[in-house]
């Protein structure tokens, strides 16, 4: 009795520990943070049975894939960045600069859609993977915060985190080296490649991304089992990152370039959605005055559940579809010969980029603020 009465105070501390380092608890970080890794297939196994089940033509099917996801959740996830940005006049007025700056997004959007989709399109693509990538990095970063804050453990060393980093940074770009290299880099009907120096379409350049890859998997593969020996390993983090390295990795060798991201857009914006509906929620707990700083946010944030945050972020896609409305006749009038393919994608980027890159513009910004969840923590 006495051997086991000396071993349940540690066992219940450690219980408490690992109960503790989830970002809000079990459930909801499974839900919404991890396990929802398992949305990653499905756009294009949609994609897949919409071709040779239904027989619809591919481009069809993308294009309706592309649709469904950028109503059901890529654009509400787009819009929600504006509940803590644009919506906030307290964040306004903090920081006029990012605010007045992201005018000139629409701009450089509009004049590269119709001088240059292609390269529209390779940027996009590109920041796209990094701002995916970012989220990532961020939610392990949150992890680490929350762990030194409530556990109390010591500040998780520079090294354990720059290899996390590197691990989730370079899981994308091997695979995309490899298909850039075959001239393979496509995305729906744009060629990337054809944007894309030559200098970067050596096979040095897969060869130099695979090797620092597989560097930084064999390093973050050292790590875990030594957390693991010493008995510091945070599990939701660890779990979080091995699945997002697992997933990502492969995801630029698939064919359909357009539909497979489509895939890690799905799982990011299902993560990107609750986590920043929790932080507006935990703001307006926290802060008497929020309500008069956005007061349009507020309205639609009355109950405990965020189905009012959802439903403002969908209605503000609105916008997106005047803009894609606009920008769809007059192409159509300024190149009367336009391709099919073409004349949509013009109109369709232009509609989700305006806003997207100023999503991103934003969001590199708010994904610095690690202390997001403390008035939960504290």
């Amino acid at each position: 009795m006495a051997v086991t009465s000396a071993r349940l105070p540690g066992a219940s501390t450690v219980t408490k520990q690992q109960s503790d380092s989830w970002l809000k608890n079990r459930r909801w970080d499974m839900t919404y943070i991890v396990l929802s890794v398992l949305l990653v297939p499905v756009p294009y196994l949609l994609y897949l049975l919409g071709v040779n089940q239904l027989g619809i033509h591919p481009d069809v099917s993308r294009n309706v894939i592309n649709g469904v996801v950028a109503v059901a959740v890529g654009g509400p996830h787009m819009m929600s960045t504006f509940l803590r940005t644009g919506l906030d006049k307290d964040f306004k007025k903090r920081y006029p600069m990012l605010i007045r700056s992201s005018i000139i997004i629409p701009i450089i959007v509009v004049s590269l859609a119709f001088l240059n989709l292609n390269l529209l399109l390779t940027i996009f693509f590109f920041w796209a993977m990094l701002h995916v990538l970012h989220q990532a990095t961020y939610v392990t970063e949150l992890y680490n915060h929350k762990e030194h804050k409530v556990l109390k453990r010591p500040a998780i060393p520079l090294k354990s985190r720059a290899i996390d980093y590197a691990v989730i940074l370079t899981c994308l770009f091997p695979m995309a080296a490899y298909k850039i290299s075959q001239g393979s880099f496509q995305v729906g009907t744009n060629d990337l490649t054809a944007v894309i120096p030559n200098l970067f379409q050596d096979s040095w350049f897969f060869v130099m991304m695979s090797g620092v890859f597989f560097i930084a998997l064999a390093a973050y593969g050292l790590k875990t089992i030594g957390e693991y020996r010493a008995g510091t390993i945070n599990w939701p983090k660890t779990i979080f990152i091995s699945l997002t390295v697992v997933v990502f990795f492969p995801l630029a060798a698939f064919e359909n370039l357009d539909t497979a991201f489509q895939g890690a857009n799905t799982w990011h914006s299902f993560q990107y959605l609750p986590l920043t509906f929790y932080i507006v929620k935990l703001r307006q707990k926290g802060d008497s005055s929020y309500d008069a700083k956005a007061p349009l946010v507020a309205r639609f944030s009355k109950s405990e559940n965020t189905r009012g945050l959802y439903a403002l972020s969908t209605l503000m896609l609105g916008g997106s579809l005047a803009i894609f409305a606009i920008v769809y006749l007059l192409a159509g009038a300024i190149i009367p010969d336009i391709e099919p393919n073409r004349h949509f994608d013009i109109a369709y980027y232009t509609a989700i980029l305006s806003f997207l890159w100023i999503h991103y513009y934003h969001d590199h910004f708010l994904f610095t603020d690690f202390e997001a969840l403390d008035e939960k923590t504290a």
